[in-house]
């Protein structure tokens, strides 16, 4: 089970972390990822971000370089996603995914998901 926290209400040019906490007695994920659904945007989940489990490579789609960083806990099985410069079209409901493929963008691709935190930026 994956269950995020860290959302909230920041202005334009703040910051928010983010957390995905796995909880269960098995850990099966060689990835972890952070997606997002904005507003008005369509059912696909957009990719944000990913890390391989073990090594903890990283891997970021283009709206996240420079601004977001993400990392894992290996100890607390945490995953944590550091968002900062966030701007208004970064509102949306952020969801972790788990799975077998390592920084996949295809939300297909994982077979566990969290159920989301919201992130309201406001301008």
């Amino acid at each position: 089970q994956l269950v995020e926290s860290g959302g909230g209400l920041v202005e334009t040019g703040g910051s928010l972390r983010l957390s995905c906490a796995a909880s269960g007695l098995t850990f099966n994920y060689n990835s972890l990822a952070w997606f997002r659904q904005g507003p008005g945007k369509g059912p696909e989940r957009e990719f944000v971000a990913a890390i391989e489990w073990t090594d903890g490579l990283t891997f970021y789609t283009p709206l996240a370089t420079g601004r977001f960083t993400i990392s894992r806990d290996l100890h607390k099985k945490t995953m944590y996603l550091q968002m900062n410069g966030l701007q208004p079209e970064d509102t949306a409901l952020y969801y972790c995914a788990g799975g077998p493929i390592i920084a996949s963008p295809v939300p297909g691709s994982y077979d566990s998901w969290g159920r989301g935190t919201q992130v309201t930026v406001s301008s």
